[in-house]
C-alpha cells in the first residue's frame, strides 16, 4: 500500500548507517554540506521551541556537550548559529573525550564556532561540569540550553563511568531547555527535545528520556520510501494552505454533521462545532439538545442548529432520530459523540445511528463502545486516548484492531499514532503537555470531521491532516502563551497559521 504523501519512514539504525552511507558515499564535502543544514535547523528548532518557555534571552547561556563525531559537530554547528543569531550569547563547550579526539569533520565545526564569536566560547573541563564548588552550589547552573552531542546512534555500550557521571550531573542541573541531538547520549542523557536530524530512528520513538521529538528534514526521502512506522510531517497540510478553485461555492467542500452534547456536558459539542467551522468544511450542521440551541447558535451562527429530544437528564433521546435520518442524505461526513453523555438510551441511539451510516463518521469520547464503533459499514475514524482504547479493542493492539475493525484510528498521547488498514502506523511528533487538558480531543474531532467531510473518500488523510493540523496549532499557541496559563479554546486562534507557517 503507497505512504501517505507528506510522510516519511523510521529507520532502524541499520537502516540509517545504510541511507548515509548511500547519500554521501564517503565524500567529506557532501557530509559537510549536511552537517552545516544539520546544526543551523537544530539551532532554529530550539530557539523556536525556546519560545514555550520564555524565549531564548539576549545574554544567554549555552552548555555544549560535544562528543568525537557527527552529533558533536552538529551540537557545536547549532551553538554557532545561535550565537551567530544573538550577538550577546555565549557558550561554554566541554569536549566529553577531549578536543583532540574529535573527527575531522567535528574539528572543522569547532573551528567554525570558534570564528563565529571567539571571544564568546570557552572550553571547560568536562570534569568540572556541574561539578559543586566548595560552597556546594554549582558554578554551572545557569544554561539557558543544553545541547548534547555526545554520542550518535553508531554508539555502542558500555558508557565509560565518568561519562555516565557527568550526564547525571547535567541531568540534575536547573536547565531551561535540555536539547539532544539525533537521540539522547546513551539513553542517559534526559532531553526535553530530541531533534531527530535527517531522519527519525526507532530508538527514540517513545522513549522516555527523548522527550518531545521534533523531525528536521534536510531533504534525505523522496518520500515513497518503504517503512511500516512513519513520521507525519507538515507536507500533509500543503494543499490545504493553496488557492481553492474560483468556481466553487459551499457545497464543493463537503458538508459535516455532528451529534452530541448534554445538559451534563454542553461545551464539548460547541468545541467541536467550533473547530469544523475552521476546518474548510464549506457546511455543519449541529444537532444538539434543544434547550442548548438557542445559546450555541447565539455563539456560533455558521452552523445549523437543530434542537433534539432530550431525555429527562437532558441527553439526546432516542425519538429524535428522525431529526438526522431525514437528512443525512445532505452530509459527506458525521461526526458522533462529543459530550452525549452515558445514558443507556443515549448509547442505543449512538449505535442506530453508527449503523445507519451512509457517510464517512468520526466516532469520538462518550460514543467510543464496542458496540457503537463496530456497528454499520460506513468507513469510520475513531478517535480514543490510551483509555477509550483499552475500552474499544479490549487487549488487541494497535494494528489488530485496525485490521479487525477496519477502522482508521487516531490513538491520542504524548506521541499520537495514526492507523488504518494495511499495516503502516503514522507518528506526530507535533503538539505537546498544552494538549493535556480537557476540550482538546472535541477540538480535534471537530477538524478532523470538517476534514473528513472534504475528503469522504480517504479517511486515513482526514485523520492524518486532522493530527498535524490540530498538533501544529498547538505549538504555536505555546510557543505564544506558554504551557500552562492557557485555554484550550485558544488553538482555534492558531489554526490559520498553522497551516500557512509550515
Amino acid at each position: 500500500m503507497k505512504p501517505l504523501a507528506g510522510t516519511v519512514p523510521i529507520l532502524s539504525c541499520e537502516a540509517t548507517r545504510a541511507l548515509e552511507a548511500g547519500l554521501f558515499a564517503g565524500d567529506e564535502a557532501r557530509e559537510w554540506a549536511a552537517m552545516l543544514q544539520a546544526g543551523r535547523a537544530v539551532a532554529r528548532a530550539v530557539l523556536d521551541d525556546c519560545r514555550e518557555v520564555g524565549g531564548f534571552p539576549a545574554e544567554g547561556r549555552v552548555l555544549v556537550l560535544a562528543g568525537k563525531g557527527h552529533n558533536g559537530g552538529d551540537a557545536l554547528l547549532a551553538a554557532a548559529e545561535m550565537l551567530r543569531r544573538f550577538p550577546s550569547a555565549r557558550a561554554d563547550v566541554g569536549f566529553v573525550f577531549g578536543e583532540s579526539g574529535l573527527r575531522p569533520l567535528a574539528a572543522r565545526a569547532w573551528r567554525e564556532l570558534r570564528e563565529t564569536a571567539t571571544a564568546r566560547v570557552r572550553v571547560i573541563a568536562s570534569e568540572a561540569i556541574a561539578a559543586p564548588g566548595a560552597d556546594g552550589v554549582s558554578g554551572f547552573s545557569g544554561y539557558d540550553v543544553c545541547l548534547d552531542g555526545i554520542f550518535g546512534f553508531q554508539f555502542r555500550p558500555p558508557v565509560e563511568p565518568r561519562v555516565a557521571e557527568l550526564i547525571a550531573r547535567v541531568n540534575a542541573l536547573p536547565l531551561r531547555l535540555r536539547a539532544a541531538v539525533d537521540l539522547p547520549s546513551a539513553a542517559l542523557f534526559r532531553a526535553d527535545f530530541t531533534y531527530a536530524t535527517g531522519s527519525v530512528k526507532d530508538l527514540v520513538v517513545g522513549a522516555p528520556e527523548a522527550g518531545r521529538v521534533r523531525y528536521l528534514d534536510l531533504g534525505f526521502f523522496r518520500g515513497d520510501e518503504p517503512g511500516s512506522d512513519r513520521v507525519l510531517t507538515t507536507a500533509v497540510l500543503t494543499p490545504l494552505a493553496g488557492l481553492r478553485a474560483p468556481q466553487s461555492d459551499k457545497r464543493t467542500f463537503g458538508h459535516v454533521f455532528i451529534v452530541g452534547g448534554s445538559r451534563e456536558f454542553p461545551g464539548a459539542v460547541l468545541m467541536t462545532v467550533l473547530a469544523a467551522l475552521q476546518s474548510g468544511a464549506g457546511l455543519v450542521t449541529a444537532f444538539v439538545p434543544e434547550s442548548l440551541a438557542p445559546a450555541f447558535a447565539a455563539r456560533a451562527p455558521e452552523a445549523m442548529w437543530v434542537g433534539w429530544p432530550e431525555t429527562p437528564a437532558g441527553s439526546l433521546a432516542l425519538e429524535g432520530e428522525h431529526l438526522l435520518r431525514a437528512r443525512l442524505g445532505r452530509a459527506t461526513a458525521l461526526v458522533l459523540g462529543p459530550g452525549l453523555g452515558r445514558e443507556p438510551e443515549t448509547l442505543a441511539l449512538a449505535r442506530s445511528l453508527a449503523g445507519a451510516s451512509t457517510v464517512p463518521l468520526v466516532i469520538d469520547a462518550d460514543a467510543l463502545r464496542p458496540e457503537v464503533v463496530q456497528a454499520g459499514t460506513a468507513a469510520r475514524v475513531v478517535t480514543p486516548h490510551a483509555g477509550e482504547f483499552v475500552r474499544i479493542a479490549g487487549e488487541r493492539e494497535l494494528g489488530t484492531f485496525v485490521a479487525d475493525t477496519r477502522a482508521t484510528v487516531i490513538l491520542k498521547g504524548p506521541m499520537t499514532r495514526v492507523a488504518a488498514a494495511g499495516g503502516t502506523v503514522y507518528h506526530s511528533f507535533f503538539g505537546g503537555p498544552v494538549l493535556a487538558r480537557g476540550g482538546s480531543g472535541d477540538l480535534l474531532a471537530g477538524l478532523t470531521g470538517g476534514l473528513l467531510a472534504q475528503t469522504p473518500e480517504d479517511p486515513l488523510l482526514a485523520a492524518a491532516r486532522g493530527v498535524v493540523w490540530h498538533g501544529r496549532a498547538s505549538d504555536l499557541a505555546a510557543r505564544t502563551d506558554g504551557q500552562t496559563s492557557i485555554r484550550v479554546t485558544r488553538l482555534l486562534d492558531f489554526l490559520p497559521a498553522a497551516l500557512r507557517e509550515h
